[in-house]
């Protein structure tokens, strides 16, 4: 048994990964301050003797034993992480500073839970590991391209420098239940858009791209990577798999057998119009990893899970 911190662990990935861990038979701490996480995510947790909550913001240095950590939080979803720009770049910045510190002091090894937003709006496509990238520095949502891109930076500076065993996972767009219906990611907001009957928002002209990953294929990569030797990554952590925003809201409406019409509105600035990530890596050092679960698999178990959320009952008789 190991004792394992999860920083975000009441957020969407995080409670996944904390129920996975506990299935192995590990000791949980789940450490979220609640600003888009939610105890509903973990409350099914709540009864193993091996799991704990504790609520505390990793922007505050944080003392305990613990052999790993995945450090998770922070907003993700561009309605979250704009609504306090500061916070959020406070959060990757000193919130990476302060895990790292502790996995200093108590030789545990760390994993970020970096993104594939320090891609930017990429020039080269699909992207891969070595591409440095092109951001905003100054743009609205440059509090969270370039506080993961700092936060990598002071991850892979405290492994040089002070031989902390460090992992950094760059994660490809996912989705699953225990999302916040209010994030505004474009899953997220088609299919409660769908399941209340209201029209599907696109911004720009719908054929800007995404690679969709089902939260369960993230959670074994993150798991794998963890347990992986002498390899800290950037690692790309996502579904090859390449749709456009229209194909993706004809997947929902299709599965719903929604009659909710589509309409566009500007694409936001700095959006980017492709993303798809190169997994090349990854299957060469995480013994094999590929995602396993298709786009319309994935949709149809979070439909399912955001009808019963909203009390829709509108997808009472659903087929895949």
């Amino acid at each position: 048994m190991k004792r394992i911190l999860v920083t975000g662990g009441a957020g969407f990935i995080g409670s996944h990964l904390c129920k996975r861990l506990l299935d192995e038979g590990n000791e949980v701490i789940c450490l979220d301050n609640y600003f888009t996480g939610s105890k509903e995510n973990i409350v099914p947790l709540m009864d193993n003797p091996y799991f704990e909550a504790i609520r505390h913001d990793v922007t505050i240095p944080f003392m305990i034993e613990v052999d790993e950590i995945y450090n998770l939080a922070c907003p993700a979803s561009p309605v979250h992480y704009q609504y306090n720009s500061i916070k959020t770049i406070k959060t990757s910045v000193m919130g990476a500073i302060n895990m790292l510190g502790l996995a200093k002091r108590v030789k545990a090894t760390v994993l970020q839970a970096s993104t594939s937003e320090v891609y930017g709006d990429p020039e080269i496509h699909p992207q891969l590991e070595s591409y440095w990238g092109n951001v905003n520095p100054i743009g609205p949502r440059s509090c969270y391209d370039e506080g993961k891109r700092c936060a990598e930076t002071l991850f892979m500076d405290y492994h040089h420098q002070n031989n902390v065993d460090v992992k950094i996972v760059r994660i490809f767009n996912t989705y699953g239940p225990n999302m916040n219906p209010d994030d505004g990611r474009v899953v997220s907001n088609f299919i409660v858009q769908a399941l209340k009957g209201e029209d599907i928002t696109i911004f720009g002209d719908g054929k800007q791209t995404r690679s969709f990953q089902y939260v369960d294929d993230l959670v074994e990569g993150l798991i794998r990577m963890m347990t992986t030797k002498g390899f800290t990554g950037p690692v790309n952590i996502g579904n090859q798999n390449e749709f456009t925003m229209l194909e993706l809201a004809e997947h929902i409406l299709n599965i719903i057998g929604s009659s909710s019409k589509l309409i566009f509105k500007d694409l936001p600035q700095d959006d980017p119009k492709q993303r798809q990530p190169d997994i090349t890596l990854a299957k060469k050092h995480l013994n094999g990893w590929e995602p396993k679960i298709e786009l319309r698999e994935g949709l149809f178990k979070t439909i399912q899970y955001f009808d019963a959320l909203l009390g829709q009952k509108s997808f009472s008789n659903p087929t895949l």
